[in-house]
């Protein structure tokens, strides 16, 4: 059983004193040994597999513990902390976050708040949809063109004219990218080109 310090700053210009400073205050009052501190400087937006958080949390064994100072240091959205926490109770594994005064382990209420962010999130994701669908609506009501940007487009005519040009450098062994240099567009541009066209 380990009781292990998550301590998170988004910058190089936040520090983690106030967070070590919180952890150890309630590791003292508490009386709990922390045997480990694990300390990062990264985006919450980051996958946990570019996170130090995704392999910590693949280590943790059964009545481990994790102690933060809030979950905003764990994760940014409802989602991601949703499968955290179902995560962690699989693994019989507590997670105690001292601002909120939470603490997530292998019982019911644990297992229906988890269920109960897991909820929130996909309404929240629900919301989002559909404000964005009803913004579409009015914008074509509003007779505003959606889609590729003109540019977008000259630049694909401009491609379609050189048909023939692009035909014969591929023909001789000319990579893409070069192609693209030549034709003064993005090599994204000429792929997508390439696989509506039969060149």
């Amino acid at each position: 059983m380990k009781n292990i310090a998550y301590i998170r700053v988004s910058s190089d210009k936040q520090n983690c004193s106030n967070q070590i400073f919180t952890i150890k205050e309630y590791a003292n009052t508490q009386n709990i040994k922390i045997n480990q501190w694990v300390e990062e400087t990264i985006s919450s937006k980051k996958s946990l597999e570019e996170r130090r958080l995704g392999n910590l949390l693949n280590s943790l064994s059964s009545k481990d513990c994790i102690i933060i100072t809030e979950v905003s240091r764990l994760v940014r959205n409802l989602y991601e902390l949703a499968g955290i926490l179902q995560s962690a109770i699989k693994k019989d594994v507590k997670i105690i976050s001292i601002k909120e005064n939470y603490v997530f382990q292998n019982d019911l209420r644990s297992k229906i708040m988890a269920y109960t962010f897991e909820l929130a999130a996909e309404i929240e994701r629900d919301l989002i949809s559909t404000r964005t669908r009803m913004s579409l609506e009015k914008l074509k009501m509003q007779n505003v063109k959606l889609g590729r940007p003109v540019g977008a487009k000259s630049k694909e005519l401009k491609l379609s004219k050189n048909k023939k040009k692009i035909k014969e450098l591929l023909e001789n062994g000319i990579s893409q990218a070069k192609i693209a240099k030549i034709m003064k567009v993005s090599p994204t541009t000429l792929c997508r080109f390439l696989k509506n066209t039969d060149v």
